[in-house]
């Protein structure tokens, strides 16, 4: 599977930033056993085990993170799969988001009053003798 050049760089540029400020993940990218390519292949063969189409983005950093700490995994076999990168949409300051019609109850729901009872009084007071 060749992974489409969007996903590919931003994994790339998601573990290069993560090396550079994170000390103890650095020497674990640095190996020579471990590379980018092997790393997609074991992201496509996690998404696959798992039976769901769509992740988060930080999901599927995690799991190229794991793949770079893990010494337990290997070369994993290549998987045949489309991986397709949204980029977020530029957050714009003057316009709201679409919020979808709900139809409104315009309706009061009525309110049940419960009749309040005197309390039965069993016990003798003072003024009862």
């Amino acid at each position: 599977m060749k992974a489409s050049e969007n996903f590919r760089k931003a994994i790339e540029n998601y573990l290069s930033t993560l090396a550079q400020g994170d000390t103890a993940f650095a020497p674990h990218y640095a190996k020579a056993s471990k590379n980018l390519e092997s790393c997609l292949n074991y992201i496509f063969g996690e998404v696959k085990k798992t039976g769901f189409c769509a992740f988060d983005n930080q999901e599927i950093f995690d799991m190229a993170v794991t793949y770079y700490t893990d010494d337990s995994i290997g070369t994993p076999a290549p998987v045949a799969c489309r991986a397709v990168v949204q980029t977020p949409a530029p957050a714009d300051l003057f316009s709201q988001p679409a919020i979808p019609a709900v139809p409104m109850r315009t309706e009061p729901v009525p309110t049940v009053k419960k009749d309040v009872k005197p309390a039965v009084q069993t016990a003798l007071t003072l003024f009862d003798l």
